[in-house]
């Protein structure tokens, strides 16, 4: 019975050019991988915080207090982020003389805004890196298995009786290349569809909770508006 070639001999008898090939699929799928562990607690912790602050946000509480309690914390993030630069903004124009409802309030969901789009290049982070490996992956996989099968046909220009023995290892270790780009971009494309989706959903979450802290501050500001007048 004739001895089988193992993966790992056929990745040590490759040419050099694909055993760099082999080597970049090889660090680009551990990346990957370190990169959706990381991105999926990151995202399950910023979800389970959200749901905690609109908790804490709708149980009644003094927005005053709760802005005084999250400045009291150090690197706010997050939805507590948002909501302590509107109301920062807020309660700064608020005692500003002069200054009607309409400027108070275009003043808070601009920063609001900010806010959101800084929370925004947080919550994307590292997805690039997955799209980029997701799409270029098998093509360099490709490219591997092209260069070490186009060695294999011109090794057999030096030999007098072709055999398929002779050229199986050449394509084998040429398709490991392909294999080793399908292994990188499978995870990445899975994981980078996935947390695309949760990211759309925490921005969604976000924007209606901003719209909802704008509504109550309006009221508020027009209340001040309406004392002031009177």
């Amino acid at each position: 019975m004739p001895e089988q070639i193992s993966i790992f001999e056929l990745v040590a008898n490759a040419s050099l050019l694909v055993q760099v090939v082999m080597g970049m699929l090889a660090l680009a799928s551990v990346m990957s991988w370190m990169m959706i562990f990381q991105r999926w607690f990151f995202l399950r912790r910023t979800s389970r915080d959200l749901e905690r602050f609109e908790e804490h946000f709708w149980s009644g509480i003094d927005l005053r207090q709760l802005y005084t309690e999250l400045e009291g914390g150090d690197n706010l993030t997050g939805v507590e982020s948002i909501f302590s630069s509107g109301f920062r903004e807020f309660t700064r124009m608020s005692e500003q003389a002069g200054v009607d409802t309409e400027a108070i309030m275009q003043g808070v969901q601009r920063a609001m805004r900010v806010a959101i789009n800084r929370e925004e290049e947080r919550l994307e982070s590292s997805l690039p890196f997955l799209a980029t490996v997701g799409s270029t992956s098998p093509y360099v996989g490709l490219f591997g298995t092209v260069w070490g099968i186009m060695n294999s046909f011109r090794s057999l220009a030096n030999m007098s009786q072709a055999t398929l023995a002779s050229v199986a290892p050449g394509i084998s270790e040429a398709l490991v290349a392909t294999a080793m780009g399908l292994f990188a971009a499978i995870p990445a494309v899975i994981g980078y569809n996935r947390f695309s989706a949760r990211v759309d959903v925490l921005l969604g979450r976000y924007e209606v909770f901003s719209d909802e802290l704008a509504s109550i501050l309006q009221r508020a500001a027009h209340a001040r508006t309406t004392t002031k007048s009177g």
